[in-house]
């Protein structure tokens, strides 16, 4: 019977984790056809493709707080309703504020719910943490393969090419697993969500281990963001825009390996810091092969950062459940991704200045190399229970 409650719990984790991203990469897709209904400058579409990622740092703490008012389910759940709704809302907007104010309330809501599911992890699945970790991480990669990869071949043909629609289509299986979340904590009686006040929400800034964890996630998600940004122009600069569709490609779909071997070894590899040594040092070897090796290393150097990039950032996502107090998963997790989410933000910004400034495409990347240096001391200096 419990195995049977573990295993439904796991399932449930994997739907909530497909919410995550699969409505935010829904819109790179369709931005050649937004531009047919908005005059969108290329400033409006890299403000409306960044915004998520601004407001999942903003949004982190206040979500935090939710969580310490009403529990983890009750906000995960409020939070994937407000995703659908507001994904929605974006294609039926009749202008540029309105489809910005609706991806804010879409990125709020995601942002709720990415500090609120560690803590439903803990309060789910307390023995399997790193696994439950492990679980939800896997759909969010998955979230962002399909809606990415399936909008142009697949939905756009279905809804006769109506980017509007495309963007319905995705938020509607969000809205399904929400009412689906509200039936599961209903029926799980959260009576150990804790009351009013018995949550702590604002982190302890003053713990290293809350700076280390949120600057080295922060590396995992900058290593992807800016990879992704600078990729096309760094390809064209290199004379191989031919290469652009495989390296995507590589980047995000070997994230998905990564995610499955942490559901296989999820328990031998969390609380140890050699993976995260082991995982920035090859990240920055990997960079460093896709910046001065030949092309024929540029697919696959493109296939080992996704990799890198996906088991550090599950590696860091599954700490906060297996190393904090029940009650303070939630705070512990918010500051990661208020972090970490900055990094993401700020990090492709300087690399963009740094290569208009010495006019090198390869300077692009440089703050995320030194970024990468940086996170294999700090994963060095990490130190757990099951340390080796």
């Amino acid at each position: 019977m419990r195995d049977g409650g573990e295993l439904q719990a796991l399932v449930l984790l994997w739907l909530f984790g497909i919410c995550l991203r699969i409505t935010v990469l829904a819109i790179p897709p369709v931005i050649p056809l937004m531009h047919e209904s908005f005059a969108l400058s290329q400033s409006a579409v890299a403000a409306l493709t960044s915004l998520p990622v601004v407001l999942f740092s903003i949004a982190a703490l206040p979500g935090s707080l939710l969580v310490s008012r009403f529990g983890p389910a009750h906000v995960l759940t409020a939070g994937i309703l407000i995703t659908a709704v507001a994904s929605a809302l974006r294609g039926v907007a009749d202008g540029v504020p309105a489809l910005f104010a609706a991806s804010i309330f879409m990125g709020m809501g995601i942002s709720f719910m990415q500090p609120a599911l560690p803590a439903v992890v803990r309060d789910w699945v307390p023995s399997r943490v790193a696994l439950g970790t492990a679980t939800y991480s896997n759909a969010l990669l998955v979230g962002e393969a399909i809606s990415a990869s399936l909008t142009i071949p697949v939905v756009l043909p279905a809804v006769g090419n109506s980017w509007r629609w495309s963007l319905v289509v995705w938020a509607a299986p969000v809205f399904l697993i929400g009412l689906l979340a509200a039936w599961a904590t209903r029926r799980r009686h959260e009576t150990h969500a804790a009351p009013a006040g018995a949550r702590r929400w604002w982190p302890d800034w003053r713990d290293p281990l809350t700076w280390k964890l949120g600057l080295i996630s922060g590396f995992a998600s900058s290593l992807y963001f800016a990879t992704n940004a600078y990729l096309p122009d760094y390809l064209a600069a290199r004379g191989r825009p031919d290469l652009l569709a495989a390296s995507l490609s590589a980047l995000n779909w070997v994230q998905i390996p990564a995610s499955i071997l942490m559901l296989m070894y999820a328990e031998r590899l969390t609380r140890r810091r050699s993976p995260f040594v082991a995982l920035a040092s090859t990240a920055v070897v990997a960079v460093l092969g896709l910046l001065y090796m030949s092309d024929a290393w540029i697919v696959p150097w493109c296939g080992v950062i996704g990799f890198c990039n996906a088991f550090l950032l599950i590696l860091t996502l599954a700490l906060p459940p297996l190393i904090a107090k029940p009650e303070d998963v939630s705070r512990l997790a918010a500051a990661m991704l208020a972090i970490g989410y900055l990094c993401a933000f700020i990090l492709p910004i300087l690399g963009g200045l740094t290569w208009d400034v010495t006019g090198l495409a390869r300077a692009a990347f440089a703050p995320v190399l030194a970024f990468g240096l940086a996170t294999v001391v700090l994963g060095a200096t990490l130190r757990f229970a099951r340390d080796t």
